[in-house]
């Protein structure tokens, strides 16, 4: 058990920038290190190859050795430092709650913001720690001055979460939804910037973009389609939902306004904890959702005004983006990817299994939607988990039709041989009953 000075240690290590994984033991950082000289040369599309490197990933994650888990697309599990963090100061905030949690854990905010927005590539100032990419998005969406006859761009390929925001909107106050249907997949820039560009008019006061579509796993590129929205005086948000610490950017290269993510997905961090991003200049545009002094200002902290909340899990971001940092997001990236190309590539050879992700890393990275002809969406996910244990989610949205499968960066190429091999007795069982 921590004593309390070791404890306010741990919290500062945990809200401070460190090179070397504050999490590991001497033995784990050794070899870590020694990991780390092996694939230091390396380019990141080489480095995801290395199979030593990504075992040690894997010991650091706590995943079912049996159910193999491949809807890491919805939520991802935490690393163990991550847990520890989490469990640790949890135990404290019991010892005296209003005390721990409002003189102690609360004071490391600051430098929790400062350290994600290290990793957004942006000011600190410009963001807010709040508990998912709904949250965040739905401030923004409420937030925004809107008057009857204004104009918002979407698509139906949309997160169902935001759709709904905008039809609330919608309904409350008279605006005027314009919808896009996108044809998926897609690897044509071209083809997303012209959809989106014809859908603006004089009216058109905000477009809404998913920079990466969770039905699919289409990266669509918010950065042409926004130069093209804010030539036209047109603001922009991003629903990065789906792409903070999975993909090599900085949210400034969006070229938005406005932008959230869960960091309980590609970060790894508590489950229900998530970041906003406001453009400096725009934070007095939004108003804040929950009640605050000053709800039209200029100050991002108006947006974090949820009253009590888990400070506990909170702080432990700050381990996750130690975690992150230690992997590397380029070659998390590469990873990912690299993993989503191993199976579908193969799948790709089976009769009868159809992928509907691009196999291209510039419009594509770990999810990918995979279809069984004769096969209806839920029979292929229920027979995928009954017969062989293998956790996906089957989609049935507007005209995407297959299930999701998302691996994670402590999966191994084995793991996902056993995802082939039951596409392959799936599809060939289907194919013996249609003769």
């Amino acid at each position: 058990m921590f004593n309390r000075r070791q404890f306010l240690g741990s919290l500062g290590a945990t809200a401070g920038a460190l090179s070397l994984p504050p999490f590991l033991t001497s033995a784990e950082a050794n070899n870590f290190e020694t990991l780390n000289r092996q694939i230091g040369h390396l380019s990141p599309v080489e480095a995801a190859q290395n199979e030593d490197f990504w075992a040690w990933v894997k010991t650091e994650y706590t995943v079912s050795p049996n159910l193999l888990n491949l809807n890491n697309g919805g939520v991802c599990p935490q690393p163990r430092s991550v847990q520890d963090a989490h469990i640790r100061f949890y135990q404290y905030c019991n010892e005296a709650p209003s005390y721990y949690m409002w003189r102690i854990l609360d004071q490391g905010r600051e430098a929790l913001r400062s350290k994600l927005a290290d990793l957004a590539g942006c000011d600190a100032e410009e963001i807010a720690i709040n508990r998912n990419a709904t949250e965040g998005l739905n401030t923004v969406i409420f937030g925004l001055d809107l008057k009857p006859g204004d104009e918002v761009v979407l698509t139906k390929q949309d997160y169902p979460n935001m759709i709904n925001a905008w039809k609330q909107r919608e309904k409350r106050d008279g605006i005027k939804l314009v919808w896009i249907n996108l044809d998926l997949p897609q690897e044509n820039d071209a083809y997303f910037v012209d959809k989106f560009v014809s859908a603006f008019t004089p009216k058109t006061k905000v477009v809404h973009i998913t920079h990466m579509i969770n039905w699919v796993g289409q990266i669509q590129p918010v950065r042409k389609i926004a130069d093209e929205a804010h030539k036209r005086g047109i603001e922009v948000i991003a629903d990065g939902a789906h792409t903070f610490a999975l993909l090599d950017f900085k949210i400034p290269d969006l070229g938005c306004d406005y932008y959230a993510t869960s960091l309980h997905k590609w970060l790894c961090a508590p489950f229900g904890s998530g970041m906003m991003y406001v453009k400096k200049d725009k934070i007095s545009k939004v108003w804040a959702l929950l009640s605050n002094n000053e709800p039209d200002g200029p100050d991002i902290r108006k947006f974090e005004s949820l009253g009590t909340r888990s400070f506990a899990s909170e702080m432990a971001i700050g381990s996750a983006a130690d975690f992150q940092l230690s992997i590397g997001t380029a070659r998390k990236q590469a990873r990912a990817h690299y993993l989503q190309r191993y199976w579908t590539d193969k799948a790709r050879q089976i009769p009868g299994v159809k992928i509907h992700t691009s196999p291209n890393p510039k419009y594509a990275c770990a999810i990918a939607l995979v279809s069984v002809d004769g096969l209806k969406t839920s029979e292929l996910d229920g027979q995928l988990y009954n017969k062989f244990k293998i956790h996906t989610t089957g989609i049935e949205w507007e005209n995407i039709k297959g299930v999701r499968v998302t691996p994670h960066v402590y999966h191994t190429p084995k793991d996902l041989d056993r995802l082939v091999h039951a596409l392959d007795d799936i599809a060939t069982t289907a194919r013996k009953k249609t003769g």
